[in-house]
């Protein structure tokens, strides 16, 4: 199946949310007991504002930042990209590739719906989003 909706995948999905006065540690630390490798930052009205990932973890040990008092806001990904839960699974996989990154919130009117990764996605909408992209660099 290649045209699941992205409303599918998430569906009864509970994604990691945190403010972004967090701390990294406590990130790592939420991340590391549910298994996943993003969490979703919010502000103080529950709105999306940021992304903290493993990537930004390491960048934040990489530059020497204290995990235990560095804040979301000063290592995550501000304003990420989204996607809609009315799109497919490919619409998502192209966002994902196209732009260099491995997770993607879902977002409806300013609300959090949940988040899609790399892994979420099956073997025949890999192999789609892999054909494409060899089709594309045959026409370029």
């Amino acid at each position: 199946m290649t045209n699941r909706s992205i409303a599918y995948i998430v569906k009864d999905q509970n994604p990691v949310t945190l403010q972004s006065d967090d701390t990294v540690q406590h990130a790592c630390q939420r991340m590391w007991k549910r298994r996943v490798g993003a969490a979703l930052v919010i502000d103080a009205k529950g709105a999306l504002c940021g992304i903290f990932t493993g990537r930004d973890a390491v960048r934040a040990l990489g530059e020497a930042k204290d995990p235990a008092h560095t804040r979301l806001s000063d290592a995550m990904t501000p304003k990420p990209r989204t996607i809609e839960p009315e799109r497919t699974a490919i619409d998502a996989l192209r966002l994902m590739s196209d732009c260099g990154f491995r997770h993607l919130p879902v977002v409806k009117d300013s609300k959090i719906v949940g988040i899609v990764s790399r892994g979420d996605f099956k073997g025949m909408e890999l192999d789609r989003l892999e054909d494409e992209t060899a089709l594309w660099e045959r026409i370029a």
